[in-house]
C-alpha cells in the first residue's frame, strides 16, 4: 500500500497563487520574459529532493531555447543537494547550449550551500535579479 503525503502537490501556476504561497515542503516557480532573450526564473520555498525535479523542468527548457536564464532563488527558504545539483546541471547545460545561466542568491538558506560547496565560484551569482540581467550590457 502506499500512502501520499497531503502536503505535497504541484505548486506553480494559478492553484499555487491562489493559496498565497508555497507551504513547507513544497516550491513556487513563476517564469517571466525579461526583454528580448532573457528569462527569469523565479523559486521559492524549499528545494530539495521531492521539489528539485519540478524547478529542473523550468529552467532547462529556457536554456535550450537560447535564452539568457536567471534563476531566482531570493524566495527560497531551503537549498538542499537535490537543488545544488540542478544548479550545477543548469550550469553545464547552459554552457553545452550557449546560453548564460545566472543566479541570484540573498538568502542564507541559499548563500551557506553555495559557500559550503565551493559552487558560489562555478557559475555567475549575483545580489539581484536587475545586476543579473545586466551583466552582459556594455558599459
Amino acid at each position: 500500500m502506499t500512502v501520499q503525503d497531503p502536503d505535497v502537490v504541484a505548486t506553480s501556476g494559478a492553484e499555487s497563487a491562489a493559496a498565497g504561497g508555497p507551504r513547507v515542503g513544497q516550491i513556487g516557480i513563476t517564469v517571466r520574459k525579461a526583454g528580448e532573450g532573457a528569462t527569469v526564473v523565479a523559486a521559492s520555498g524549499e528545494i530539495d529532493m521531492l521539489t528539485a525535479p519540478q524547478l529542473r523542468a523550468e529552467v532547462l527548457p529556457h536554456l535550450d531555447a537560447g535564452d539568457t536564464v536567471v534563476l531566482d532563488l531570493s524566495g527560497v527558504s531551503f537549498l538542499g543537494s537535490a537543488g545544488l545539483a540542478v544548479l550545477v546541471e543548469a550550469s553545464q547545460h547552459g554552457k553545452r547550449r550557449g546560453s548564460a545561466f545566472r543566479v541570484v542568491a540573498v538568502e542564507r538558506a541559499v548563500i551557506r550551500p553555495l559557500a559550503a560547496t565551493g559552487l558560489g565560484d562555478v557559475f555567475s551569482v549575483f545580489e539581484s535579479v536587475d545586476r543579473a540581467l545586466e551583466a552582459d550590457e556594455p558599459r
